[in-house]
This record gives C-alpha cells, sequence and structure tokens, in this order.
C-alpha cells in the first residue's frame, strides 16, 4: 500500500522507517548531521514549501528522506 505525502508523492508503507516532526527534531545535533549527510549523497526529495515533517525510507537498499508539507500526525492517520 502507498501513503500519500503531500505534493503529489506517494511513498510505499512497507519502506517507511520513520515520521519526524521538523520543527523537534531539528535541533537534535545528530539530527542536524543525519540531514547534512543526506543531502550530501543527494538522498533527500525536497518539498515545494516549508516542510513540516520528514519521511525516512529504506527501499531496494538505497535511503531516501522526503520532506513534507503534512503534519507527523496527518501522515500516521494516512498510515492506519
Amino acid at each position: 500500500m502507498y501513503i500519500s505525502i503531500g505534493n503529489d508523492m506517494a511513498v510505499r508503507e512497507s519502506a517507511v522507517i520513520g515520521i519526524f516532526d521538523m520543527d523537534n527534531t531539528s535541533t537534535s545535533v545528530r539530527t542536524r548531521r543525519f540531514l547534512e549527510m543526506a543531502q550530501k549523497e543527494g538522498a533527500i526529495v525536497p518539498c515545494d514549501d516549508l516542510p513540516k515533517s520528514f519521511i525516512v525510507t529504506m527501499e531496494y537498499g538505497m535511503m531516501r528522506v522526503y520532506e513534507s508539507t503534512l503534519s507527523t500526525a496527518t501522515l500516521e492517520k494516512r498510515m492506519k
């Protein structure tokens, strides 16, 4: 099953590792380093507007980080 994450994008539910709130997690040094590393590797799929959350996926041995304008609560509801 696929989950719509906004901006006409969808990810496979089985590939989702985690859904994270951008405001709460970006204050952590480790999360900022993780996002910087993903940016350098070209693993971030940006959204058109200011992101509220990001979704980490692992599929076919590749990690991807999708930015989303949707809140974590909305994304969690879509997973159920």
